[in-house]
């Protein structure tokens, strides 16, 4: 799955061709090196394949077939800003996070379900802050979605519940595997103090540390 991500993410860093950021112009200024990754990150994913379970793979062409539809109509026809980014990246990469578990355990799709929600939510947050860090001045030639100018206005109050009922899941619901909830808890909150001291760092700097605040299941992988 990481091989994966990172060949999405590389190839939209390469398709971009508006409203270019500092990573943008990293890829494109290694265009030659990017490219002979993905190439043999396909080739490792080849070989990974056949060894991933078979429920699996058909939850993940689903998946496959919406994301890939998705890079087509943003790139081909140039109308990212028309479409709910934020949400859709939220939405996907949570479900390719929870398609092993819940293809190898069906027993427990109810009960992931709401802490699925929650962790699409909360990488909806993470680009959100992004978006609003790296916007805040020099705006966007293409205004946003709706979703995502409405998003903007109530940050700080979305990221509070997504902490408040991450918080209340892993306290109260004994179906749930309380670690999940109680790590995504911590990463909007996280992300709240990063966006308070926002003026004392750079936007790079406020970038990096949004993705390392996803990292908190680490904090609590001695527990499972």
């Amino acid at each position: 799955m990481a091989i994966a991500v990172w060949m999405l993410y590389a190839a939209d860093r390469l398709l971009d061709t508006e409203d270019l950021e500092p990573r943008h112009h990293f890829h494109h200024a290694h265009r030659s090196a990017f490219i002979a990754g993905i190439v043999l990150a396909s080739i490792i994913l080849a070989f990974l394949l056949p060894h991933i379970p078979s429920e699996s793979i058909h939850l993940y062409l689903i998946l496959g077939g919406l994301v890939f539809g998705y890079f087509v109509v943003i790139h081909a026809m140039h109308s990212a800003h028309r479409l709910p980014k934020e949400l859709a990246v939220g939405v996907c990469f949570a479900a390719a996070v929870f398609i092993p578990t819940v293809a190898r355990r069906p027993d427990l799709r109810l009960a992931l379900i709401p802490s699925a929600l929650l962790f699409a939510m909360l990488c909806s947050l993470n680009c959100l802050f992004i978006y609003a860090w790296e916007h805040a001045e020099a705006p966007s030639n293409q205004p946003p979605h709706w979703t995502t100018s409405f998003a903007l206005c109530h940050l700080t109050l979305i990221a509070v519940i997504n902490t408040a009922a991450s918080l209340a899941l892993a306290i109260l619901d004994y179906r749930s595997p309380r670690p999940i909830p109680a790590a995504i808890a911590l990463s909007p909150a996280l992300l709240i103090s990063l966006h308070v001291r926002r003026k004392s760092h750079s936007v790079l700097t406020l970038r990096a540390s949004a993705d390392l605040v996803l990292l908190t299941p680490l904090i609590f992988l001695p527990l499972v």
